[in-house]
């Protein structure tokens, strides 16, 4: 292609026909159709995207396709630079950033360098060969998954604390094997990166390496093919630290399992530290040797939750200090905290389309443009009406303070709307009437019922608050 103004939006446009063809609208539309493409050098493709975060997000997870699809349009040779929109005191810069790391990896799981006589060999494959003594494994962990910016709250405390114990002292402690499982967008993978992260900060001279279950499926049918079983498990049983990320993906892989099973039981008598995340409790995955499941229950098994509004609300700053955006008011950030519940990965979701946005519309983040994006947004996912939310909209539309709800204010307009908002609780929620009452000031459930008759009753007396009722209704139907 002739490099004129036009060429680099060219190769963007077929790129983007191949990426649509392979995703979700909702993921593209949430992903791709803010990035900018600013610039073709050679065979190299520059784009602009609003954040640091974006950039690392798209790289973490989209990076396959993007390789193939900058590779299909440039050529083999191929590759991809960010331009990352850095805004910090209201004043915006750009961070140039390499793009696709993985282009020139030959499509290798992951990297060994091997220092032999103080000179360093790339050796092909991830096993252990014959003659090398000494081993440097880079250990694929993310370095911005941190214990620092993993956010705790009652929903994740047990699994930080275990965690962090376990970085200071991995293989010594009684969560070995440490489980920890969830549903997803929780914090599973940048737990278990913070634990081999704190781990290598406190004794350099660990071994640590995380791997996903699909590639060490991947590595252990190559090894297969290739009659390098034994290089394969001599690999990984030189490690100090195990992360394997996702191991529902091995289910009803019997031969994988049995090759995972003696690498585990290596693990446990040389107390060495093995980590690994699921989807689902041991109790609940299906497709797994029984012996091996039995080993899964021999340490800890922690649980991820979802975070309650207090923790969405100090991710959602930590996710915005981040990225250097301190311009966002509370009243945006109490509506984002309110209004996405489900799970952390649509928290950063809906802050980057917010924040995109914004910067390249120029458009002032307000609780409009808050809501004009997050309704579009999570109407493309199945969203869970929470409590939390309930109560700033009965809240806001009586025009009184959320926290009078949990005050001791007998007035009647306070004792009205704290009654609506369990009554409204208890129509949209799953929640017990005890659950409702811890939430609603630590009430009892003798409180909530008589509040729910109480509104029955109003509903049906008085007129003009029927028609408050409805108009509410009508609001959180439509989140």
């Amino acid at each position: 292609m002739k490099e004129t103004i036009d060429d680099f939006q060219a190769v963007w446009d077929e790129c983007l026909k191949m990426i649509k063809e392979n995703i979700s609208q909702q993921s593209f539309e949430t992903w791709f159709h803010p990035i900018k493409p600013i610039s073709l050098s050679g065979q190299v493709l520059t784009i602009q995207v609003p954040t640091f975060y974006y950039h690392e997000y798209i790289e973490g997870n989209f990076w396959k396709l993007l390789k193939a699809a900058i590779q299909k349009v440039l050529g083999p040779n191929g590759k991809l630079e960010y331009n990352i929109l850095i805004t910090s005191n209201g004043v915006t810069t750009t961070l140039p950033r390499t793009g696709i790391g993985r282009l020139d990896s030959q499509n290798k799981p992951f990297e060994i360098l091997v220092d032999e006589n103080t000179k360093k060999k790339e050796i092909p494959n991830p096993f252990v060969l014959p003659g090398l003594k000494k081993l440097n494994i880079q250990s694929q962990l993310n370095k911005v998954l941190t214990f620092e910016n993993f956010i705790e709250g009652d929903c994740n405390r047990l699994a930080r604390t275990a965690g962090y114990a376990i970085a200071n002292e991995p293989g010594k402690t009684v969560f070995n094997p440490f489980f920890v499982f969830s549903n997803v967008g929780l914090g599973k993978t940048h737990l278990v990166h913070a634990i081999g992260l704190e781990a290598k900060i406190r004794n350099p001279e660990l071994i640590v390496l995380y791997v996903d279950a699909e590639t060490f499926i991947q590595q252990y049918v190559e090894a297969a093919k290739g009659n390098n079983i034994t290089d394969f498990v001599h690999f990984y049983q030189m490690l100090d630290i195990l992360i394997i990320d996702d191991i529902h993906f091995l289910s009803e892989k019997a031969g994988t399992q049995t090759i995972f099973f003696h690498i585990f039981n290596h693990y446990h008598q040389k107390n060495k530290q093995i980590i690994i995340t699921a989807d689902k409790s041991p109790a609940e995955i299906l497709g797994f040797e029984p012996r091996l499941l039995s080993r899964f229950k021999w340490g800890l098994t922690a649980d991820l939750m979802s975070p309650d509004k207090i923790t969405r609300t100090k991710i959602i700053k930590s996710k915005l200090y981040n990225n250097g955006i301190d311009y966002i008011t509370e009243e945006v950030i109490e509506y984002l905290a309110c209004r996405i519940v489900t799970n952390i990965r649509e928290i950063e979701g809906a802050i980057i389309q917010i924040l995109a946005e914004s910067s390249l519309n120029k458009k002032e983040i307000t609780v409009e443009l808050a809501k004009q994006i997050i309704d579009k947004f999570v109407r493309g996912t199945a969203h869970e009406i929470s409590v939390d939310y309930i109560q700033k909209v009965v809240c806001d539309y009586f025009k009184v303070p959320v926290s009078d709800i949990f005050s001791a204010s007998r007035k009647r307009k306070v004792v009205q709307v704290r009654q609506a908002a369990m009554y409204f609780a208890k129509k949209f929620t799953v929640l017990s009437l005890a659950q409702i009452g811890e939430r609603c000031g630590n009430k009892d459930h003798a409180t909530v019922l008589h509040a729910c008759r109480t509104i029955s009753d109003l509903k049906g007396t008085d007129k003009e608050f029927r028609a408050d009722l409805e108009a509410i209704d009508k609001i959180i139907k439509n989140s």
